[in-house]
């Protein structure tokens, strides 16, 4: 008799962004007059740059050529990719890596839901919240998270990031084995400071714990002072593994392109106390579950480190940044409380009134016909919030803004109306 894994039967029968998009297919089916604007998936909108585009042309005409065709690569990722990350993401800030410690992969979602596969079931689990759902669904589907009571999952040891703490989380009061991070933050758009950072990889290094750290974003960093990466903070070899991915960065969401780096001198304990490096095994673990990451995609992520293709990603992050600031403003300007924005492409907004995420949800979707992301679908400390992404085009967010910020007066006129009837 085949038998299920049960753990899958204890995740939420929607994920977060299914269920989103099947409330605004409902919405849009009785209102077909209505256009709706989306602010809520975190999904590029301006073309991939030029730089990108044509070493893929070029790629695609040499895998028509037997001369200069491809099959299988390596699946650890070709090395004039590798050693053009090496040489422009790390090496610049003095981070020594070598070629064995990147690995290429089709995106750091994949990756930060499958490092789990070298990882033992029995680790405890410490994550930031409100967090990328995907760390506690991948953990929960091989049963590190526990069960689902009121909103928590009983195996997961979370690390609040609220306005009382000023959205940073505070070190746990109690030995945690694997501690994912993630900045710039997913979904509030914060940073931590060098400082802040180097506190974390103390804890680690103290504790024997695993930090995987989720870096997707680091290219919209702004603020010169906070750090890119994790390996600038001594010690964080010992410690850390790094996510990167291209998807936000050159707009390879559609293309399908990330890395991951695990120093060769990264190990963790066995059951009998020895060390195990994890390099070796994620290697393993791509080698059998993993076939790479396509040759035209690597030459089109390897184009993006041109002089040319560093000037066109520059311009589409500033295009988005320049959407949060826009946003920002203007929904400051609306009495709105938002954090995020200066060094992400996300905005973290608290509901007015103390309206529920949800609740709140539906009120922009129906009453301005704007898609945002319900702030409690990243963990419960992201009730009272919803997050905005900077990456529509930059009509659409004017328009969204102009949209909420009328919604706002005519309901503040509303309850001035009830308070005070004629």
């Amino acid at each position: 008799m085949a038998l299920v894994n049960e753990h899958f039967l204890t995740l939420p029968n929607n994920y977060l962004f299914s269920d989103i998009a099947k409330q605004v297919k409902d919405y849009k089916a009785t209102h077909t007059d209505r256009r709706v604007v989306s602010l809520g998936i975190g999904d590029v909108t301006q073309p991939l740059p030029q730089a990108a585009i044509d070493a893929m042309t070029k790629a695609v005409a040499e895998m028509a050529d037997a001369r200069t065709f491809r099959g299988y690569g390596p699946e650890h990722g070709y090395d004039f990719l590798i050693d053009t990350i090496i040489e422009n993401d790390y090496q610049p800030r003095g981070i020594q890596l070598t070629r064995s410690e990147v690995f290429i992969s089709d995106g750091a979602k994949s990756d930060c839901g499958n490092i789990g596969d070298i990882l033992s079931i029995n680790n405890t689990i410490g994550m930031t919240d409100p967090v990328y759902p995907v760390y506690i669904d991948s953990n929960a589907m091989c049963g590190r998270a526990g069960n689902l009571v009121d909103n928590k999952w009983t195996g997961i040891t979370y690390l609040p990031c609220n306005s009382d703490n000023g959205f940073v989380p505070e070190l746990p009061t109690k030995k945690i084995d694997v501690i994912y991070l993630c900045y710039p933050n997913n979904p509030t758009g914060t940073v931590l400071s060098k400082e802040e950072l180097a506190k974390w990889v103390d804890y680690a290094l103290k504790n024997d714990s695993l930090i995987i750290y989720d870096g997707a974003y680091e290219a919209y960093i702004q603020d010169e002072s906070i750090p890119h990466s994790i390996y600038e903070i001594d010690g964080a070899k010992n410690c850390a593994i790094e996510l990167r991915s291209f998807s936000k960065t050159a707009g390879f969401t559609g293309v399908r392109c990330g890395y991951t780096v695990i120093p060769e001198q990264l190990t963790v304990a066995n059951s009998q106390g020895g060390r195990v490096a994890l390099n070796a095994l994620w290697n393993r673990r791509q080698c059998t579950k993993f076939n790479g990451t396509s040759y035209i995609t690597q030459r089109g992520a390897e184009a993006i480190y041109t002089l040319e293709g560093k000037m066109q990603v520059k311009q589409i992050i500033g295009y988005y940044m320049e959407n949060a600031r826009l946003m920002k403003n203007e929904l400051q300007e609306a009495g709105f409380s938002v954090v995020g924005g200066d060094n992400a492409p996300y905005l973290w907004v608290k509901t007015p009134d103390k309206t529920g995420s949800w609740n709140f949800f539906r009120q922009l979707l129906h009453q301005a016909n704007v898609v945002v992301t319900p702030g409690v679908g990243f963990g419960p400390s992201g009730e009272g919030f919803v997050r905005l992404t900077a990456f529509s085009s930059k009509e659409d967010c004017q328009e969204a803004m102009h949209r909420i910020k009328n919604m706002q007066t005519k309901n503040h006129k509303q309850r001035v109306k009830t308070l005070f009837p004629k």
